[in-house]
């Protein structure tokens, strides 16, 4: 065990974005404004949705939980990538890196699984709305909620654990603006096949599942919603899951794509693209697509912010 005394103690560098000092400016201040719209967005609709009496419904009980873990999932990646982008240390060390890599691969596996629950959630809504408030009751909720956090940070467990007992006896610049398995396995001077195997065997059952389970709820929903005779009927039926469901491609897609495809035809490139897509744009762009589409929602956000305000003015009046 003397290399695990040893890898302990290594100082990894990211290789970030661009080593180009006239674009990192520019890029500093595009991810700023992104990190900061997951920030406010995300906090704003889980603050809404926990001071509305209104929104105390299993839909939004899971939308509070998404934009929770949406801060969660930025926050992860972006503050490094930003520190980097502004001249600062692109070196991160190795526990810290392995925390990220912890971290990141436990919101990943969590939103997986809480992107099917709320699939399941509008399919039972939708397709068997006489026996919703049984089937997604308080109680049911909660237990949901807690099985899968619990199952996503577990299955970071075992990534992580995997990872961490490599050799990294190589190069020990990271080709990512963040500590994620694929490139650290590029890096191990020992065999990955187990690692490069838990992947597409945890990884991909855990993914792979979520998706199917999310496809069939889609699949039921979208024939429910054929059958309502009233085009009005229709598209009030279909505006409660469309938001959802966008956000089921982007992230399900990307996902995909990064980690289901050999490592043969993956590029430095484009798994940083596909990385910002789900790692940054995503978290940002979820609030917006969740707020735009819902009335309730944004009707909800008004009052809580007129009640923020209005509260503030009696405080300065006191």
């Amino acid at each position: 065990m003397n290399w695990l005394n040893w890898t302990s103690k290594i100082d990894f560098t990211l290789a970030g974005l661009s080593s180009d000092d006239r674009v990192q400016p520019f890029l500093f201040v595009v991810f700023l404004l992104l990190y900061l719209m997951s920030l406010c967005g995300n906090l704003t609709i889980a603050t809404t949705i926990w001071m509305e009496s209104k929104l105390h419904t299993p839909m939004y009980f899971f939308l509070g939980n998404l934009s929770f873990l949406d801060i969660c999932y930025s926050s992860v990646t972006v503050p490094k990538l930003l520190t980097s982008l502004i001249g600062g240390s692109s070196e991160i060390s190795y526990r810290g890196c392995m925390a990220q890599l912890y971290f990141y691969v436990s919101c990943c596996s969590t939103e997986c699984l809480l992107l099917s629950v709320m699939g399941f959630d509008r399919y039972v809504a939708i397709c068997n709305p006489m026996h919703y408030t049984t089937i997604m009751n308080k109680q049911k909720c909660v237990y949901l909620a807690t099985a899968l956090w619990l199952t996503g940070f577990l299955t970071s467990v075992i990534h992580t654990i995997f990872t961490a007992q490599l050799p990294y006896c190589k190069s020990h610049q990271i080709s990512h603006f963040f500590c994620d398995i694929p490139p650290m396995l590029k890096l191990a001077c020992s065999d990955t096949f187990l690692n490069k195997l838990l992947i597409l065997t945890a990884g991909g059952f855990l993914g792979l599942s979520s998706f199917f389970l999310t496809l069939v709820s889609y699949i039921q929903i979208i024939s429910a919603i054929l059958k309502i005779r009233t085009k009005v009927g229709r598209s009030r039926a279909f505006s409660t899951c469309a938001s959802h469901l966008v956000v089921v491609l982007i992230f399900f897609g990307s996902i995909s794509f990064m980690y289901m495809r050999p490592t043969s035809m993956s590029s430095l490139e484009q798994d940083q693209i596909v990385s910002l897509l789900y790692a940054v744009v995503t978290p940002a762009l979820n609030p917006v697509i969740y707020s735009l589409r819902n009335k309730e929602v944004k009707s909800a956000m008004k009052r809580t912010i007129n009640k923020s305000f209005f509260s503030k003015m009696y405080v300065s009046n006191m």
